[in-house]
């Protein structure tokens, strides 16, 4: 009887949860597929390994999660790390989830890559899209549009670095860039890029709609984009505070191998009751 009851507290428990989860992803694109990209700030070879180990912990978070993912664009740092990195997400809520993560992340730690051992703070920039619909209308004209062929290199485009498979897409009117580089096949390249680019003029679409109606209606944006909102420290003490939520682990290698669940069930939480805090200046 010991075992029927742990093993049915452990169903409700998990339908509890799921419950949850839907009440608080009730968005219009929140059961769909993400898009997620990683890039470094300033400051190099630590920047551009922060955002690597940054992509790692996404890809164990992914695979914790069960869902399917694709890294579509891999460009290698210069020295070590990544200058951006691009991973489809497929999964029921894969942008409703990811979507807590969009943001500034910030890595103190002693540089592996400086021989004084000196402490340096790095930064990497997440930004989270959901991966759009057919019948989503984004319109793309071809006039509008500058497409380059490059060779494929680094993670995942080994094996298609003898030819310029690779695809870069700028958007000439926006100025946006988005490049593919994982397929064989220089029309399945295009094809991923050309559904970035798409994710990416939705997403300026729906802000500029949402700064109209702020505007008119005088409501409070949200800081998203652009702001700070996790710390992971590694030294001089082991801390990772998410400064929205207020939410502290004091185990980073944990998290930083995957384990981000409480960050995103605390944000998504705060802000479906609205008592999301902003991010720290810190």
């Amino acid at each position: 009887m010991e075992a029927e009851l742990s093993a049915g507290i452990d169903v409700f428990t998990g339908l509890v949860e799921a419950g949850e989860v839907k009440k608080m992803l009730g968005g219009e694109h929140d059961r769909r597929n993400a898009i997620l990209t990683i890039h470094p700030g300033a400051g190099g070879t630590e920047s551009q390994d922060w955002a690597e180990m940054l992509l790692r912990m996404y890809l164990r978070w992914i695979e914790r999660r069960g869902f399917k993912r694709e890294v579509v664009d891999y460009q290698p740092g210069d020295e070590a790390g990544l200058k951006s990195a691009t991973v489809f997400v497929s999964g029921e809520f894969a942008f409703g989830l990811l979507s807590a993560e969009a943001g500034v992340h910030r890595l103190v730690r002693i540089s592996p890559f400086d021989q004084a051992a000196r402490r340096h703070t790095s930064f990497a920039s997440v930004y989270v899209w959901p991966e759009l619909q057919e019948d989503v209308d984004i319109e793309i004209d071809e006039k509008d549009i500058r497409i380059d062929t490059f060779r494929s290199s680094g993670a995942g485009g080994q094996h298609v670095n003898v030819t310029d498979s690779a695809i870069r897409i700028t958007h000439l009117p926006t100025g946006l860039v988005v490049s593919c580089q994982n397929e064989r096949s220089q029309h399945r390249n295009r094809d991923s890029a050309m559904r970035v680019l798409k994710a990416r003029l939705f997403d300026i679409k729906m802000k500029e709609q949402q700064a109209e109606l702020d505007q008119i209606g005088g409501a409070k944006k949200e800081i998203a984009f652009g702001s700070q909102i996790r710390s992971y420290v590694l030294h001089p003490y082991q801390l990772v505070k998410d400064h929205r939520t207020k939410v502290e682990v004091g185990d980073p290698g944990r998290v930083l191998d995957g384990d981000i669940d409480a960050f995103i069930k605390a944000y998504l939480m705060q802000k479906a009751s609205g008592t999301l805090g902003q991010p720290a200046d810190e």
